[in-house]
């Protein structure tokens, strides 16, 4: 399908007017050929052959934003879960290879790496287990470097031993970095579902299903969404809304597939995919809480947020996946608490809770996002909130996420502040009601029956 002239104008008024942007451009490499059993020579090859594949990529982004007057926010990569190629050596700690991939982030000038993960939905093997006890230090260590384990999925269930050790590596992590607002854990995501090729970060990686080099693209466009609803009379019914919607997602992906396309065609890679989700800014009227309550939710939080949110994030697929050859990663609508104006002055107003951004994340992408809570909240707790998550993700065969960021020295009304898109994270009250015995219960959550599809 051609990208016609008007196409073009159209997309150049809602950068100029709308705050529309190309979220970020990420190239997805395999790090397959870096496997050594010799912990120094395996650094020196991941640093090569990072730097060497995307050694274009940020001037690649910076061409294509003066040539089309569409800004890239992020530049960013993503390698192959770093465990899998970890299982050649027999180093304890794993942090080497992160600083290793830090410092080729620091060479190429992106913002943010992804990869130092683990896949663990089923069993941890050895490379597994001293990876994740290797990410505290890893992210503390670093500053580009993002983590994430995949503890969950549909065919599996929740490996509920991995759900217990990564709600300790999440406390151990935010107290590494207690002196900069606990941003270790902002940089480290618990996933059910992983999908193979997101271009966002923290969750990025790139999967054995991939080629050995892919450009992957992710939009955004809060902005323009918001803006476009607001011209529907008050009076318009919801299939008015949900028309306006699709209409809209279609041109802001439209933005997203010229830059897929291109960037592709520039660096000689694969064209990967396009992901079609909303990712607000902490800038006033980027917004996705600013959208539930243009579509009429007195606050975002209140009674009718989960409907109003269900029928954005299908009317967004809906538009989206006519406007790309190829749709994937995560696709749909965000919900950071922190990086969203308007989820920030819904927490501190009160009106949401993290019991009601559960229930939304049922309806939408992803899952609990960027939330900040009590430093003193309970491993088992915080264990707890993960698995809630990741039976939500394998239950209803979604991708499902947990980013919560344990405030260390910080109660609840309190705030971290973590500046650019990570925005600040209000200190959110949490349920303390979790007890002591099912966290620790471990073994198997076993696969639902919808998991039995053959």
């Amino acid at each position: 399908m051609d990208i016609t002239p008007q196409e073009v104008a159209e997309t150049l008024s809602m950068v100029s007017q709308q705050n529309l942007d190309i979220r970020t451009i990420t190239m997805g490499i395999s790090l397959n050929g870096c496997a050594d059993e010799d912990m120094a020579r395996m650094c020196a090859k991941v640093y090569d052959h990072v730097t060497r594949t995307a050694e274009d990529l940020v001037k690649t982004a910076e061409d294509l934003e003066r040539e089309y007057g569409i800004p890239i926010v992020n530049k960013r990569v993503s390698v192959t879960p770093v465990a899998q190629i970890a299982a050649g050596c027999a180093d304890e700690d794993l942090s080497p290879i992160a600083h290793a991939l830090d410092r080729a982030a620091d060479t190429l000038g992106i913002d943010f790496l992804g990869g130092f993960s683990a896949l663990v939905h089923k069993g941890m093997g050895c490379a597994d287990r001293r990876l994740i006890n290797s990410i505290p230090e890893a992210l503390a260590t670093t500053s580009r470097v993002c983590s994430s384990v995949n503890v969950a999925s549909l065919r599996a269930g929740i490996n509920m031993d991995a759900v217990l050790l990564m709600a300790q590596t999440i406390v151990e992590a935010a107290r590494r970095t207690a002196d900069t607002g606990c941003f270790g854990a902002a940089k480290l995501v618990v996933f059910s579902n992983m999908v193979e090729d997101s271009p966002f970060m923290a969750g990025a990686v790139h999967g054995g299903g991939e080629a050995d080099a892919v450009i992957n693209v992710g939009v955004s466009g809060p902005g323009v969404m918001a803006s476009a609803l607001e011209k529907l009379p008050a009076d318009a019914d919801m299939m008015a809304v949900a028309e306006m919607i699709k209409q809209t997602a279609f041109k802001i992906t439209r933005a997203g597939e010229l830059m897929s396309r291109e960037a592709a065609r520039r660096l000689g890679v694969e064209k990967g995919i396009v992901d079609l989700s909303l990712a607000p800014t902490p800038a006033v009227g980027d917004s996705v809480a600013r959208i539930l309550e243009i579509m009429g939710v007195g606050e975002c939080g209140g009674p009718g947020t989960t409907c109003a949110l269900a029928l954005l994030n299908d009317a967004v697929k809906k538009g989206g996946v006519m406007a790309s050859s190829s749709v994937g990663g995560l696709s749909g609508a965000f919900i950071p608490v922190s990086e969203d104006a308007g989820m920030i002055r819904a927490a501190q107003d009160g009106a949401l809770t993290l019991e009601k951004l559960e229930a939304m994340t049922c309806v939408c992408s992803v899952g609990l996002d960027m939330i900040a809570v009590p430093g003193d909240t309970s491993v088992e707790a915080i264990a707890g909130i993960i698995a809630d998550e990741m039976a939500i993700g394998v239950i209803n065969n979604k991708t499902t996420a947990v980013r919560i960021i344990p405030a260390i020295g910080h109660g609840v009304g309190e705030v971290l502040e973590f500046g650019g898109l990570f925005g600040s994270a209000p200190v959110m009250p949490v349920n303390q009601f979790a007890g002591t015995v099912l966290a620790h219960r471990g073994g198997r959550f076993p696969a639902p029956m919808n998991s039995l599809k053959n």
